[in-house]
């Protein structure tokens, strides 16, 4: 019996793409690069129709580091890039906040249940929550979804699963 999944929410910097260095933030297109088999991934997830959305804290906006301008323009290379593969993304939410000040940022749960009315889900029970940190799983346990940490490490969270890379936490979602 395969299991059912509504959705995949995605985090962005160090799941899709190349996190920047520590302290540092993708401001530009151009420092935006795919993981390998990032791509692949989302185009099983939409091969298989599967809606794939982006929910991604992006800090740099509150510190001043880019602002809005920027960050569309860097999504707009994230969807670019994802075209080149045939793959694609189905929504992009972002937190520019700065830490500990809405309830969007990630382990906050507002992106995911904005993600989830978007896609006109009523629970997220049937979704799973990929990211590299314990915030993005955090944020995926208390929205009632599951959760796949990406290259391994220590979380003390119900329902986590672990995975290397995208592709292959796509792959057992898929054949679950």
């Amino acid at each position: 019996m395969t299991r059912r999944l509504d959705a995949v929410l995605l985090d962005r910097d160090g799941t899709i793409n190349v996190k920047a260095p520590d302290g540092e933030y993708i401001t530009a297109p151009e420092q935006l690069r795919l993981l390998p088999g990032a791509a692949e991934g989302i185009l099983m997830l939409n091969r298989a129709g599967v809606p794939v959305v982006v929910v991604t804290n992006q800090r740099g906006i509150a510190l001043g580091r880019m602002d809005e301008a920027d960050l569309a323009a860097v999504h707009s290379r994230l969807h670019q890039l994802l075209d080149d593969h045939d793959a694609r993304v189905d929504g992009i939410f972002h937190c520019p906040h700065d830490k500990g000040t809405c309830d969007c940022r990630k382990p906050g749960t507002l992106m995911l249940r904005r993600a989830r009315e978007s896609l006109g889900l009523t629970t997220l029970r049937h979704c799973v929550m990929i990211g590299d940190s314990s915030t993005d799983i955090e944020a995926g346990r208390r929205a009632g979804a599951r959760t796949v940490l990406l290259r391994g490490g220590e979380v003390a969270a119900q329902r986590v699963g672990v995975a290397p890379t995208l592709l292959d936490a796509v792959r057992r979602e898929l054949a679950a």
